[in-house]
């Protein structure tokens, strides 16, 4: 008897946008800026992570909200990557991100338009098309911050509802959501914010890895069985069932005559995607930090929507060195 097909990684994002990349040899505030680059690219967090999937060969479903009026730009890149799309249609057109990065420093500049107004049947499909779709054990993956309309009660509708259907759920979000999130009470696989993030939730500064282990643990109690830390140029940690670790980073490819990684929009929803894919192919939590940490270095040398190849990244894994952390006994 042949092996049954794999369930496929379910991603969904509520608030989708076109994120709109501009290049900048340094940016100066209320000076003229002149650009070297544009980009734009049918992008939010779990459009990236399922992106970035596609590039690896893992089967993908794309759930979420798009606006009708520029809905092309995403079906373009769902049809490229052979992404299922399964996204509902709303009135309007998906919001649009600014993203201004400077060359001279590396930093990105965030500048994140409102989205369209949110009809609750769309809301409702959504989640309708959850609840046919979603299988106990499949990966599932809620992304993003909510548009307009849903943020009252936040992720709590969608994450009961994949507690329900025994979904494995992991959760890429921050602020408000990511709260309300948490104390809802559902279970959640994985989390993964960035240090910036973690330490706004918990409203204290996390500036050692005794410090992330001692949040890590707090979010265990509250039924986080995960959780991952994108550290930048220090790497990621993270605190799981089967232990702690620490990766460090590794070197990046940057373009010639570069002496700047191109961009980093998209590393962290690639490390995201590299978790989910180890995950989902049954390797354990170790290894899965492993491909989170090469699926973001890969990200970090290409911009936009660009492929990733998946020789590159089973090269980068190899070199990813892990360092676990002891438990020590407390006074």
């Amino acid at each position: 008897m042949k092996n049954a097909m794999p369930l496929p990684i379910l991603t969904i994002t509520p608030h989708p946008a076109i994120d709109e990349t501009v290049s900048l040899p340094s940016l100066r505030p209320g000076a003229v800026n002149v650009a070297t680059q544009a980009r734009r690219n049918a992008g939010g967090k779990g459009i990236n992570v399922a992106s970035c999937l596609a590039d690896w060969g893992a089967p993908v479903v794309a759930l979420g909200l798009l606006g009708q009026d520029n809905a092309a730009a995403f079906e373009a890149l769902f049809a490229r990557k052979g992404i299922a799309d399964a996204c509902q249609r709303v009135p309007g057109s998906t919001r649009t991100n600014i993203k201004i990065v400077a060359a001279d420093t590396g930093d990105t500049t965030d500048i994140n338009l409102p989205g369209p107004a949110v009809p609750a049947a769309a809301w409702q499909a959504l989640l309708q098309d959850v609840r046919q779709r979603a299988q106990p054990g499949q990966w599932t993956l809620a992304a993003g911050s909510l548009p307009p309309g849903l943020q009252t009660e936040g992720y709590a509708p969608l994450l009961k509802l994949l507690h329900e259907r025994g979904a494995r759920i992991a959760l890429d979000t921050s602020g408000a959501a990511l709260k309300q999130a948490l104390a809802c009470g559902v279970p959640l696989a994985l989390i993964k914010p960035n240090r910036h993030e973690l330490e706004t939730l918990l409203g204290r500064p996390l500036p050692t890895c005794t410090d992330l282990r001692e949040a890590a643990r707090g979010l265990h109690a509250q039924g986080v069985e995960t959780v991952v830390v994108s550290l930048g140029e220090q790497g990621a940690f993270m605190s799981s069932p089967e232990g702690a670790w620490l990766a460090a980073p590794l070197p990046v490819q940057l373009r010639p005559g570069s002496e700047q990684v191109l961009s980093t929009v998209g590393a962290g929803d690639a490390q995201v995607a590299g978790l989910l894919a180890a995950r989902h192919a049954g390797l354990g939590w170790q290894e899965a930090l492993r491909y989170g940490v090469a699926f973001a270095t890969a990200k970090l040398g290409l911009a936009g929507a660009d492929s990733m190849e998946r020789h590159t990244i089973s090269a980068l894994e190899n070199e990813v060195e892990i360092s676990e952390m002891i438990e020590t006994a407390r006074p």
